[in-house]
């Protein structure tokens, strides 16, 4: 990392591919998970292997307190402070962790619930990271961040809403109507919770809505796109989302970004979604 006022520090759920996150200088914090009794850090197993596992038992946690200051630790001999990014508080305990480890630096680290998840916390982090780069100190890298929270959205399609129903986040009647009628559910992670949207009647339609549910949120000809397409082992349908979306648009930000084995433990496999904000 070279010399910057701020450091940047997230967790492991922001979905940032790891040469990204090296590109701009963003300290990655892994979730954890335990299968079988045994804990794994985030990224430990490969998606293939937590999926064969997932009946023998598999919890996830955050990030414990010491494990956010050794990340602060690190960034402080070469910034003036540190600010830390996390998965919405409403899912995860990381938030809470992160910030009885600011607590141990005087004032030297801050903490930002991103009140979000995936592509889109990352998309919160890496605007972060550029204003931090540009020499802004903490309250304009925390102002740049927040500015983003506010109109980042997430829109994804699963396969079945069952890993999510049974995580609580979805009412269970919205699993039991897209499981009956066979049809594609989709979702929108907002304000820290998950929003059941009209389901599709296939893989490609719910697709093409996630797509076009970008394009009409962009605010005017000049807006400049920022866009993360997710996925849980389907590549394919990410690559389509990001070019799909990032046609004829002018210099945007995009990037794919797996879903970590913390993350499908919640949403199951076969996930493809969009996270995007437009910059006026």
């Amino acid at each position: 990392m070279t010399e910057r006022s701020v450091g940047i520090v997230t967790d492991s759920a922001a979905s940032l591919p790891p040469e990204l996150a090296a590109e701009h200088g963003v300290a990655v914090v892994p979730m954890g998970l335990s299968v079988a009794g045994t804990g794994y850090h985030d990224g430990d197993l490969t998606l293939d292997e937590l999926l064969a596992r997932l009946g023998e038992g598999v919890t996830t946690s955050g990030p414990s307190p010491g494990d956010f200051a050794q990340a602060v630790g690190r960034l402080l001999p070469q910034a003036e402070s540190v600010l830390v990014l996390t998965i919405s508080s409403s899912m995860s305990s990381t938030y809470s962790a992160a910030h009885l480890a600011a607590e141990s630096f005087d004032g030297a680290a801050r903490v930002v619930d991103t009140a979000t998840a995936a592509g889109a916390e990352g998309l919160v982090v890496l605007a972060a990271a550029q204003a931090a780069r540009s020499g802004d100190d903490i309250d304009a890298v925390e102002a740049a961040a927040r500015s983003v929270i506010d109109r980042v959205r997430l829109v994804a399609t699963v396969n079945s809403l069952d890993r999510l129903v049974q995580s609580g986040r979805v009412p269970n009647i919205a699993g039991w109507a897209g499981n009956r009628l066979g049809v594609n559910p989709l979702f929108e992670f907002i304000q820290g919770k998950v929003k059941a949207l009209r389901p599709a009647f296939s893989r490609e339609a719910a697709l093409s809505r996630i797509v076009a549910t970008c394009r009409d949120a962009k605010p005017g000809p000049g807006a400049r796109l920022h866009a993360a397409a997710l996925h849980a082992l389907d590549p394919e349908a990410a690559d389509l989302l990001l070019a799909q979306v990032t046609t004829g648009e002018r210099n945007p930000t995009a990037f794919v970004g797996s879903f970590s084995p913390v993350m499908v433990t919640h949403t199951g496999p076969g996930l493809a979604g969009l996270a995007w904000w437009w910059e006026e």
